[in-house]
């Protein structure tokens, strides 16, 4: 029988398998994700007990541990012998910093760990250790192993970030503020309609994820050429077996040179990194001292300046941002491992490893930072009114326009309002002055011009588009929790 997993289920998805309660992740040190002097900044979510390097090598012994019980079930090992090599497996505890050392001799951890493996067994049992793999077949589903475990706790946090912004773009549907373009005040908006671009990026972002976890972090059994040779004609059978004793897809083929599932990994991970660092900047912008329309939560000690004591700074979605910044290259540098020579890489494979954890630990610790930020994120309407009354109606210039264009046609009805508002703008006399003052415009009458600046009066079809995105995101949450 299969032990359960230690790994973090992926919203519904099957759960991973376990190599043994020797490797529970300890206090994270330097070195590890989540430990040292940086990476706490950066990650420090709990993603990251799955992408250490303990995490590493518990997915490298569940596969080596799936491979010989699959082994015997296809017939090709002995039952007793897989018995024991299960429980080596599950036993082991070898040291992260010894093995790597010993990894350079052949350019990968599974070469020592598989000698160690041996080492501890009778040698008509450890012939039997990692028969018909090759390293790269234990490398590569030890990576769909992490790469599944971490983002359990990170589809979490995306799914927190979600309902928050839900909440927000609920509580303030019609909460009006001003719309900004090439970083202008261009017309009126709602601070809901901004929730709402959040939400709706953050479902697909993290539907993105949700799939390429469930389908495409696969099994890899191909032997040393990718044909299962050494397997006789029991290869498929026992391949089988493999992916269904750590339920992870089985592939069509093996994909050893055919990276398309770590890119498209890759680019789940650099989308939703790209939406969390936007979601960040739109904070840290309206979080400025002359705006001010929105603040992080006030928690003690967090935000301060070390010369600055009056600051209060958006701190929260600085370190999102940053983790934002840093994708795209690591995205990149996986995107252009995908041209491998052959049926074995020269170096394409290896250029791998490092660059995912580092996507995902960042990830990890976008998720969970931007989860925080909204929940915690106040809102001030008193400030976003504020800062539409300071422009004296010219936000409502294009209304104004499209009012008057009917008497006096569209061109000359923009000419007219460029004017006044261009006149505005540089005498500080609000609009509506001006409006009344021009014969021409002043036919409209004090009452209308007063509704036609009125910045509640022209929104469009915000508060309908609030309501889309608020309908598709409880239906994705229903779907979810009856998947799960």
């Amino acid at each position: 029988m299969r032990p359960p997993s230690s790994g973090s289920e992926v919203p519904g998805g099957p759960a991973a398998g376990r190599a043994g309660a020797a490797f529970t992740e300890p206090a994270t040190a330097p070195g590890e994700p989540g430990g040292g002097l940086f990476e706490p900044l950066s990650g420090g979510s709990a993603a990251d007990a799955e992408l250490g390097d303990r995490a590493w090598l518990r997915a490298l012994l569940d596969a080596e541990r799936a491979l010989a019980v699959a082994g015997a079930g296809a017939g090709v090992v002995p039952a007793e012998a897989a018995e024991a090599i299960a429980k080596a497996c599950e036993g082991a505890d070898p040291d992260p910093a010894e093995l790597g050392r010993r990894s350079t001799g052949a350019g990968n951890p599974v070469v020592p760990l598989v000698r160690e493996l041996r080492a501890g067994l009778p040698a008509e049992i450890a012939r039997w250790v990692h028969h018909g793999a090759t390293s790269q077949d234990a490398m590569d589903t030890a990576a769909s192993l992490v790469a599944r475990r971490a983002l359990g706790p990170i589809l979490a946090d995306l799914a927190g970030a979600a309902d928050a912004c839900a909440r927000l773009a609920e509580a303030h549907r019609d909460t009006v503020m001003a719309a900004r373009t090439l970083g202008q005040q261009a017309l009126p908006t709602t601070f809901g309609l901004r929730a709402a671009g959040w939400l709706v990026a953050l479902d697909e972002a993290r539907q993105g994820l949700h799939e390429v976890a469930a389908t495409r972090l696969a099994a890899q059994l191909g032997g040393a050429a990718g044909t299962l040779a050494s397997l006789g004609d029991a290869g498929p059978e026992v391949a089988r077996r493999f992916a269904a004793e750590l339920d992870l897809p089985e592939p069509t083929v093996p994909w050893h040179t055919a990276r398309a599932r770590v890119a498209e990994l890759a680019g789940a991970a650099g989308v939703t990194l790209g939406v969390l660092g936007k979601i960040a900047l739109d904070v840290t912008l309206l979080a400025q001292t002359e705006l001010g329309e929105v603040t992080e939560a006030a928690e003690p000690g967090k935000g301060g300046s070390s010369t600055l004591p009056h600051k209060r700074n958006p701190i929260t979605a600085v370190l999102v941002s940053a983790a934002a910044r840093r994708a795209p290259g690591l995205v990149a540098t996986l995107h252009a491992s995908m041209a491998q020579e052959h049926e074995r890489a020269t170096g394409a494979w290896h250029a791998e490893w490092e660059p995912l954890r580092e996507l995902l630990r960042l990830l990890g610790g976008a998720a969970a930072r931007g989860r925080e930020l909204l929940d915690g994120l106040e809102v001030h309407p008193d400030r976003m009114r504020a800062g539409l009354d300071a422009t004296g109606g010219l936000l409502m210039a294009e209304r104004i326009t499209a009012r008057l264009a009917g008497a006096l046609g569209k061109a000359e009805a923009s000419d007219l309002v460029q004017r006044l508002s261009h006149e505005a703008a540089g005498s500080g006399r609000p609009l509506r002055e001006l409006l009344l003052a021009d014969p021409v415009a002043a036919e409209l009458g004090e009452a209308e011009i007063g509704e036609l600046l009125d910045p509640g009066g022209y929104l469009g079809s915000a508060g309908v588009l609030v309501d889309r995105a608020l309908a598709a995101h409880r239906e994705r949450s229903i779907r979810e929790r009856s998947d799960g």
